[in-house]
């Protein structure tokens, strides 16, 4: 008897929370950016947004959230209440390096929450201010390990991916350099836009513009292609620092618990999105990958964030030890 009440309350709970899925969204979508605005996660959770409230007929609100490398904002979307009404758009730093460099961090990103899906790729790019003396990326290691005590580097908060990929930078090239923390990737550029920082290390998609105007210095981009973005700017292969590649990510995610029906819904809706020609077009001017089909299912981005973990994890706490010696 025990064991049938059981399975009756199971499909209840079921039936319930299918009945609710019907009608969702009544109202509009909260998308957490745990970033500034002007950053990469900001300029694609807008883009993504846009698209998405109009598949649902509702608005699908971003609200920017800043504190801890994107972690607090995630952290606080993990307790959300799981309805679908309010999701984030979590990243490789949020999601992926976060365990690695937080050991009081306030959320699993493997168990508290439930995928929605893979929104954008993005291959790192390595910059600096303009009047950086260094011509290409071979000067500049060794210009890096002659004067790394009078560099600095500025990141979007420890464990961001830029915070990430500038430690992963520096571990290749066997140099300690100042890091200097910023509440989001945007008032960073503007630093380095003023001169006043002189490297930074992030998604490709934060600045496209300010290196085809000449604002910013671009050395090389940590992928195995080159961008069509920013077809002239050389990978880390080609530049002569094949040990450093990387790909950052961006992916929505709600709190876990949330009806599957419901993530089915902003799942289709995304997948619209990424199939929408303008938003690819979007995206992609910005040097953001889109994720093919068989990578936007919530049971893929489930496997591959697990997957990030494990492997981030022990090549951040290498390079930190390494910095830390």
């Amino acid at each position: 008897m025990k064991r049938l009440a059981a399975l009756l309350a199971g499909v209840l709970v079921s039936s319930a929370g299918a009945v609710h899925a019907q009608g969702f969204p009544t109202h509009p979508i909260t998308m957490v950016v745990p970033f500034a605005a002007g950053g990469p996660t900001d300029a694609i959770a807008r883009i993504v947004a846009e698209h998405m409230s109009k598949a649902l007929g509702q608005q699908v609100l971003v609200q920017n959230e800043l504190g801890a490398g994107g972690t607090t904002a995630t952290a606080r979307v993990a307790q959300a209440k799981p309805d679908g009404y309010t999701i984030v758009m979590g990243q490789m730093g949020t999601h992926g390096t976060a365990p690695a460099v937080y050991p009081k961090l306030r959320y699993n990103p493997v168990t508290d929450f439930a995928p929605i899906g893979m929104a954008t790729l993005a291959p790192v790019l390595i910059v600096a201010r303009k009047d950086l003396p260094p011509k290409d990326l071979k000067e500049l290691v060794a210009y890096a390990r002659a004067n790394a005590a009078k560099l600095n580097e500025g990141h979007a908060g420890v464990g961001s991916i830029s915070y990430t990929s500038c430690t992963l930078f520096n571990a290749a090239m066997g140099v300690k350099i100042t890091q200097v923390a910023y509440r989001g990737t945007g008032p960073a550029l503007n630093d380095m836009l003023a001169g006043q920082i002189d490297l930074m290390c992030d998604q490709v998609v934060t600045y496209v513009e300010q290196v085809k105007g000449g604002a910013i210095k671009a050395y090389a981009i940590a992928s195995n292609e080159r961008s069509p973005a920013l077809p002239n700017v050389p990978t880390t292969k080609e530049a002569g620092l094949p040990n450093f590649q990387v790909t950052a990510w961006s992916a929505l995610f709600a709190p876990k618990g949330t009806p599957p029906a419901i993530i089915a819904k902003l799942n289709g809706a995304l997948d619209k999105a990424l199939d929408d020609e303008n938003v690819r077009k979007r995206l992609t001017e910005q040097g953001g990958i889109v994720p093919p089909k068989a990578d936007r299912t919530p049971a893929w981005l489930q496997a591959f964030v697990k997957n990030e973990v494990e492997r981030l994890t022990p090549l951040l706490k290498a390079a930190l030890a390494a910095q830390n010696k």
